[in-house]
């Protein structure tokens, strides 16, 4: 249960409209559609007639009307008689940031070291995801920042307008496998097993791209993680069952350590850090600034 689902249906129940609601609630009428019928899921129960025009409540959704309400009205009374003047000056030195799961392991926390040095004391909430719902999260307005890793050959779906970012690093898709099994491989000739990312992810369009690079050896698919985490394919990879193409950063110890190998040429990525530029507060702005953003207003 999330208490943004009994918002949207609440304004649903006031606006009769998907299209209304979802401008009124600052999301895309797909996400406001789908956020909806998670509140049924979740309920167990259909609150809307959509066989008509304008949508109307079915006798569930007349019934949890009132109680959504309630819940809605309690929560923000509880907030507020909580923490005062206090709560709200900790949510004022608080981001939170979605990033992809590999960058969270490796690039963020010294990162926020490094930031907490340069802006002062700043409390994080992290979501850690895959591409597409770091950028959902993004775009829906409950997180600041989203840090991902970005290549030219694949579109960023956001309005820069919106959503500027900064590049604030660097790190290589890079191709590797375990060392003594890739001496087998090579011994008995032909392609080698491939550890692939789920069709259409972000890694796995970059995974496919370094690929088919000059120099890359020529593979098979041996076998395919579907929630497409780097760090699952390179637990395959220690473990002699393919090459996984991995950010460096991920397998830089194992590969100082002599337990993976590079087996192809490297694909260089940029670190971005993209903001939703209709949360500003100091603490925001502050870390904008110091990730080398530039100050933003929305336009008109």
């Amino acid at each position: 249960m999330d208490l943004k689902w009994l918002e949207d249906f609440l304004s649903l129940a006031e606006t009769k409209s998907f299209s209304a609601s979802a401008r009124n609630r600052n999301v895309t009428q797909s996400a406001f559609s789908r956020r909806i019928r998670s509140l049924e899921l979740w309920l167990g129960a259909d609150l809307l007639d959509r066989s008509t025009y304008p949508i109307r409540l079915t006798d569930d959704g007349r019934a949890f009307r009132e109680a959504a309400e309630e819940i809605v009205r309690l929560v923000y009374q509880g907030r507020a008689g909580l923490g005062g003047r206090s709560a709200a000056e900790r949510a004022a030195a608080s981001i939170a940031i979605t990033a992809l799961h590999s960058l969270t392991l490796t690039f963020l926390p010294p990162w926020l070291t490094q930031l907490r040095g340069e802006v002062g004391e700043v409390a994080t909430r992290v979501l850690p995801e895959n591409y597409a719902l770091c950028l959902q999260a993004l775009v829906e307005g409950g997180y600041d920042f989203m840090l991902t890793y970005h290549h030219p050959s694949v579109p960023v779906p956001l309005d820069p307008a919106r959503f500027p970012h900064a590049v604030i690093g660097a790190d290589r898709l890079t191709a590797v496998a375990n060392t003594v099994q890739f001496a087998a491989w090579q011994g008995r000739g032909g392609r080698l097993p491939l550890l692939q990312y789920s069709r259409g992810s972000f890694l796995g369009l970059l995974a496919a791209l370094a690929q088919n690079q000059p120099g890359a050896p020529q593979t098979e698919v041996v076998h395919v993680n579907e929630n497409s985490l780097a760090e699952a394919l390179k637990f395959m990879a220690l473990e002699g069952h393919g090459i996984a193409w991995l950010p460096r950063q991920l397998v830089e110890s194992d590969l100082a350590a002599g337990r993976l190998i590079v087996v192809a040429p490297e694909l260089p990525m940029e670190i971005r850090l993209y903001r939703n530029a209709g949360r500003s507060r100091a603490v925001v702005e502050r870390v904008w600034k110091a990730a080398g953003g530039q100050n933003y207003a929305i336009p008109e």
